[in-house]
């Protein structure tokens, strides 16, 4: 037992779960000529190559396939039976907890969240990780801690909870013709227009509203990022339609207006993988999520 290294253990795990040395030396927060070495170390244990390059990127061998999961099982048991405690003690918790969530949310929540982490638990990282396939595999295996956003239909196992609802509104620049006045259906789709959609789609149901009065709206711009929807609007005579909170939270040369047609509300809710339902650190995680995003 005393020649078994469970850090060689550790760096095996990231290194299958991302097939990079530099991706996974980001992850261990270690550098990539130390990951470069602890590859070696890790191939004369298991006298396998265990990842090849291929291409730009890096593939596992057979025996790396075959004991990609027991490793991580393995890891993720040290973990938790490192974090068992009577008490969590936040000064003293080292930890990193990855989020995925939208730029928007970001922008949103990462003030305010890091400064409530910081003032009780300056030893806790956070990294947030951009929105992709939202899929269960990455709550599964620990490469994400919790999802945070709109999110859909997980499977039955995953923990979900809803953090706040909010609802669409039109963003324009200061001195913009909308700024004043009523506005009225005719006056909005009048306007040039952003759309936000991560699938490139223009047509939405603002404009099945506006369909139903007769009437139609000039989409000129189409972006995935609703900061980037937001910057254009407050250059530009262009008029962007996102979710409240994302609008206030960024109100610097922005005049924010009730949409003149209606919209459904969305739901900001959080996601984790039930293995951490009773872990007391990732617990304190969520609550902190809870607080920062709460709506009066």
């Amino acid at each position: 037992m005393q020649s078994i290294d469970l850090n060689l253990l550790v760096a095996l795990d990231a290194l299958l779960t991302d097939r990079s040395v530099t991706k996974a030396a980001e992850r261990l927060n270690l550098s990539p000529p130390a990951i470069s070495r602890t590859l070696g170390r890790i191939r004369h244990v298991f006298k396998d190559p265990i990842l090849v390059r291929a291409g730009r990127n890096m593939a596992p061998t057979p025996r790396a396939e075959e004991i990609r999961e027991d490793v991580h099982r393995v890891v993720e048991l040290a973990r938790a039976l490192m974090r068992q405690e009577s008490d969590l003690d936040l000064v003293h918790l080292e930890r990193v907890f990855t989020v995925r969530t939208s730029d928007a949310l970001t922008l949103m929540l990462a003030p305010r969240l890091m400064a409530l982490i910081r003032a009780s638990a300056p030893g806790v990282q956070l990294r947030f990780a951009p929105e992709g396939e939202e899929d269960v595999e990455a709550l599964r295996d620990g490469r994400i801690d919790i999802d945070v956003g709109v999110i859909g239909e997980m499977g039955p196992e995953v923990r979900l909870q809803a953090l706040f609802r909010d609802h669409y509104v039109g963003v324009v620049r200061k001195g913009h013709p909308l700024a004043q006045g009523p506005v009225t259906p005719e006056r909005f789709a009048a306007c040039e227009h952003i759309a936000v959609s991560r699938r490139g789609r223009g047509y939405g149901p603002i404009d099945v509203q506006l369909e139903a009065l007769g009437l139609s709206r000039a989409v000129v711009v189409i972006t995935a990022s609703v900061p980037e929807a937001l910057m254009l609007a407050a250059s530009s005579d262009l008029v962007a339609s996102v979710p409240e909170g994302f609008a206030n939270a960024i109100q610097q040369g922005l005049c924010v207006f009730p949409l003149p047609v209606q919209t459904d509300s969305i739901t900001i809710s959080q996601a984790w993988h039930p293995r951490f339902e009773a872990d007391k650190a990732h617990k304190w995680l969520r609550a902190c999520l809870r607080q920062v995003l709460a709506k009066d």
